[in-house]
């Protein structure tokens, strides 16, 4: 089979005209809007094998963040208990 070569005409629908662009047709206008306004994250697929749903992702999300927490917040607590020793 040979490939199809594509052309670089624009195929409107036919109730649009070109006229209705006036700044043209600009393809990905709002790619960078859409991104950063976004809350979509693409997973690897060696990741997204291990997480069957969202709910799943985000459990997990969710156990790592308490574990991260706490043991920044015990950290805190021996750091701070060492300094009044050695200062007071």
């Amino acid at each position: 089979m040979k490939k199809e070569i594509k052309s670089k005409k624009v195929d409107l629908r036919p109730e649009y005209k070109h006229s209705d662009f006036p700044q043209g047709l600009v393809r990905g206008k709002y790619a960078k809007r859409l991104r950063e306004a976004s809350n979509v994250v693409v997973l690897r697929p060696e990741v997204a094998e291990v997480f069957p749903n969202e709910d799943a992702v985000n459990s997990a999300l969710l156990s790592l963040i308490e574990v991260a927490q706490k043991s920044t917040r015990q950290g805190k607590q021996t750091t701070d208990a060492a300094e009044k020793r050695f200062t007071g």
